[in-house]
């Protein structure tokens, strides 16, 4: 009865929404539609679109990430429109507001030859940099992906992510994203509205989103609205790029991790376009052969999208993506017993198809978006013919969000529907889990509005009702927003609550198992984080920009491995609680594309707390704090890029402290007790005795980037780019894993030289 009175009262309110909206309406008139490239239909955000009449009132909005403009509650009468964004031609015209009605006007842009350069660059990089966040909001451009250095001569979304302060990662090998203290499994990745598991490589300096697919993305570190739920840590919202819907265009590329090929171009011209890009790794025939190294890793990704203009007030797209990872990270400690020791291979493969349907309702001033999206991920863990750990999870879900534009007001509401089916296997991993084919269910509303009471001034209070059926549990997720524009400060503050009925089990005991079971909570109290943020940023001149953050996360019901003195085939779960909080401080320098510096430091700390009775036992104590694995204390990232006659010269030196790990006390010998044994006669197998959880700390890793290219034209439309570079440029030795009971180490990538050649039609 609950759940059924909290729905009606939420459709009412939607109802009287629906009905001021209308009523206001018919009081005033409204203008909307889409602003897109004249030259490849792409969208534009950011395009100012201005409504002026005689007597000199203005009326005005800014397109969003889609191109979509809407400029509501205008007087009748007649008006002179005007959209401009710097580099383009502005685009005006004459249009007649008429009482009532509903305009719908697209919009085309033109670059105007006479002002490209430089200028556009600065327009682009009004949403973007590294600086450029705001409580917890990190917007990033292709053009911001490409500053940083990486063995691909295309570019990279991870490597990016990995230069921002508080997102911590095991180095170059392992594909797991630590987001301000937050599990790689609490993290959310979205890509046009599809759900992507596991979709970093095993190879660090690589994901399933290169930056030529890339038209924007929002990574929310924390504190992030009411329309994302179902993760504890973070939200990382990927919009494609449409392709071009005037002309055909490619790229391929080939360099020592991978080689990859995109294509491009209209279906129907100016209506349909399609975007394919494919990548596949050749690291055994490039990379291991320049360092005469065995690397045994593989990794591929395909992605395809089809958009579709559906007349003046709707669009239509359809994206599907597929990965593929499979190598060696590390040694069992258990098992590890000479050199010719074969270690464990991990597999993983995941794919997803979706469609998202942007509409304009004639009557109201309306923006709505459906989403459908099927997503589904293959994992296995052990000897490469014989896993002894399997995991299967397929998700479906269905959205809407309807964004209601009255004024300066906007209010954002939708309602959702998921379904997951989790099959997993565990070989006995954890004792304690009863794992059987799941089926899990979440389905709820939220509503968000944002009123803008004065100019710079933005607030965005927000609930979600978040349902799980499987556990009979219904909660009530208030989420806040707010920022403040004052001249040349930026003020800006987050919080929230967020619960994830969907984990991932971990065995992080042992640094080269990244396995992942997807599962149910498997208790009846479901994982619970609380968010709070506040940050503050200064931009005095265009060439400096400086902000600070705080964060602070609460964590509730976490599951984790249970700790124990000594190492163990199998484990069971333990119950913990935690904490994670920090600042950043980042500083970027830059007038225009032809230098740029970036300098972030963050500091932070993560802990856990339990009271399992295993912990106990070994420490004495009650309560037993410990910080987990990925509790990277401090980071430093310096970033520089100079353009000099023609050459893109791109250094990032990065730096962490140690992570922590597992000390060991000393050695004893044990005798498997499975039938009567004479302990005076077998002598038994040595084994490495442990201490408090993770009390010792890795060296601090530490590496220098550098890349240089120049791109040179070799016809009226084609385009060739040559590539060099060095990866771990001073061949420091970083740790990426050590085995106590053999004292063998794996380490990171050693000094690598890259280079590449990319081959282009624009």
């Amino acid at each position: 009865m609950k759940l059924h009175s909290t729905v009606l009262r939420i459709s009412l309110i939607l109802c009287f929404l629906l009905s001021f909206a209308a009523v206001t309406q018919a009081q005033t008139s409204s203008i909307r539609g889409f602003v897109t490239d004249v030259s490849d239909g792409q969208p534009m955000p950011g395009v100012n679109v201005i409504l002026t009449n005689a007597e000199g009132e203005l009326y005005g909005a800014a397109a969003d990430t889609d191109g979509f403009y809407v400029i509501s509650r205008v007087p009748g009468g007649s008006y002179q429109l005007k959209a401009s964004f710097i580099g383009f031609k502005d685009f005006e015209q004459a249009v007649v507001m008429v009482a009532g009605e509903i305009q719908s006007l697209n919009i085309e842009l033109v670059v105007d030859d006479t002002t490209l350069g430089e200028l556009v660059v600065e327009g682009a990089r009004e949403t973007a940099g590294v600086a450029n966040i705001t409580a917890g909001l990190q917007t990033i451009r292709p053009a911001d992906i490409s500053l940083v250095p990486s063995p691909d001569i295309s570019a990279d979304l991870v490597n990016y992510l990995t230069a921002l302060p508080g997102v911590v990662s095991q180095g170059d090998r392992g594909g797991q994203l630590f987001i301000r203290g937050g599990e790689p499994t609490q993290n959310m990745v979205l890509l046009d509205g599809m759900q992507i598991f596991q979709p970093f490589h095993i190879v660090g300096f690589f994901s399933a989103f290169p930056s030529d697919i890339i038209n924007t993305a929002d990574v929310y570190a924390g504190g992030y609205g009411s329309k994302f739920g179902g993760r504890l840590s973070s939200v990382i919202d990927i919009t494609a790029r449409t392709g071009n819907k005037r002309r055909f265009v490619g790229a391929a590329t080939l360099a020592p991790f991978v080689s990859t090929l995109r294509l491009e171009g209209p279906l129907i011209p100016g209506k349909v376009s399609f975007m394919a890009s494919i990548r596949e790794s050749v690291i055994e025939q490039g990379a291991a052969k320049l360092i005469d190294e065995e690397l045994p890793f593989a990794f591929g990704d395909v992605f395809a999208k089809i958009h579709a203009n559906l007349g003046k007030s709707a669009q239509l797209s359809i994206s599907g993506i597929r990965t593929d990872d499979q190598g060696q990270l590390g040694l069992d400690p258990l098992l590890a017993t000479g050199d010719d020791y074969i270690a464990d291979e991990v597999q993983w493969e995941s794919y997803a198809i979706g469609s998202r349907l942007l509409f304009l309702p004639s009557s109201l001033p309306v923006f709505a978006e459906v989403l459908v999206n099927y997503s589904d991920l293959k994992n296995q863990f052990g000897p490469p013919l014989d896993p002894t750990q399997t995991t299967n999870a397929t998700y479906f879900s269905f959205a809407s969000n309807v964004t209601h534009s009255i004024g300066t007001t906007n209010f954002n509401w939708g309602l959702f529907l998921s379904s997951s089916k989790l099959d997993s296997n565990l070989g006995g991993l954890f004792q304690n889990v009863d794992l059987k084919i799941e089926y899990i269910t979440e389905v709820g509303a939220y509503i968000e509005p944002e009123f803008n009471p004065t100019e710079g001034l933005s607030i965005q209070p927000g609930l979600r009702l978040q349902t799980f059926p499987s556990k009979s549990e219904t909660f009530f997720e208030p989420r806040f927003r707010l920022v403040w524009n004052t001249g040349i400060h930026r003020f800006s503050t987050a919080a929230g609550i967020y619960h994830q009925e969907i984990t991932g089990l971990n065995d992080r005991r042992n640094a080269g198992d990244i396995f992942t079971a997807w599962t149910a909570a498997p208790s009846t109290v479901i994982p619970e984080a609380k968010h709070l943020i506040a940050g503050y940023r200064i931009a005095p001149t265009d060439w400096l920009t400086f902000s600070a953050e705080g964060f602070y996360k609460d964590l509730d019901n976490l599951v984790v491995p249970e700790w124990t003195a000594y190492p163990r085939f199998t484990t069971n779960i333990q119950p913990a609680d935690g904490s994670a909080k920090g600042f950043d401080l980042r500083l970027e320098l830059g007038s225009s594309d032809n230098f740029q510096a970036t300098v972030s430091w963050g500091r932070s700390e993560v802990i856990y707390e339990s009271t399992a009775r295993a912990l106990q036992l070994l420490t004495g104590d009650d309560v037993v704090e410990y910080n987990p694995p990925h509790d990277r204390k401090d980071q430093l990232n310096v970033m520089t890029s100079m353009k000099v006659k023609g050459f893109n010269f791109n250094v990032r030196w990065q730096m962490g402290t140690g992570l922590p790990f597992n000390e060991s006390l000393g050695f004893d010998r044990w005798i498997m007790l499975d039938s009567l044994v004479n302990v005076a006669e077998v002598p038994g197998e040595e084994r490495v005795l442990y201490g408090r959880p993770y009390t010792g700390r890795l060296p601090t890793y530490h590496r220098l980037d550098v890349s240089l290219d120049r791109e040179f034209r070799v016809g009226p439309t084609t385009f060739l780019t040559f590539q060099t570079g060095v990866i771990n440029a001073y061949d420091r030795r970083n740790l990426f894993y050590l085995d106590l009971f053999t004292l063998r180490r794996v380490d990171q990538l050693p000094l690598i030289p890259t280079f590449g050649l990319k081959l282009e039609f624009k």
